[in-house]
């Protein structure tokens, strides 16, 4: 029961137990204003809308214990498609298009052939933006 729970799912890709599993879930969202200037006053501030909206997804992948290796290169895999791929949480709500921007990892303690048994990964992504129903 335990291995088919998911934390998040990005198109294909799963994360959650027995799969690549994130901690930390950083969200960024910007809202655009522009400074018009005004002679003899400060400058008045204009909303012009919504700005970018970023998810990072930071976490470590012990490949011995679940996954294998090859985790993170399914993650620039994924990501090498170019598709604004659906995210929906463990929860079932459904966050629209999103584009992997970046896929970081570190590998760390190697055993003597050179294979990591600790991988951290971050994953950084952007809100596709809808510019019409899909």
């Amino acid at each position: 029961m335990l291995n088919s729970l998911v934390m998040m799912a990005l198109g294909t890709f799963r994360f959650g137990v027995g799969k690549p599993s994130y901690q930390t879930f950083s969200r960024s969202t910007t809202y655009r204003w522009e400074a018009l200037d005004r002679t003899g006053r400060a400058p008045a501030m204009q909303y012009l809308g919504p700005g970018a909206d970023e998810i990072t997804l930071e976490g470590t992948i012990y490949p011995h214990f679940k996954g294998g290796l090859r985790q993170v290169d399914l993650m620039r895999l994924t990501a090498g498609t170019g598709t604004p791929m659906i995210l929906v949480d463990g929860l079932g709500f459904v966050w629209k298009r999103w584009c992997i921007l970046s896929v970081d990892e570190e590998k760390t303690h190697f055993l003597p052939d050179g294979t990591p048994r600790r991988i951290d990964f971050s994953l950084r992504l952007a809100a596709y933006g809808e510019d019409a129903l899909w």
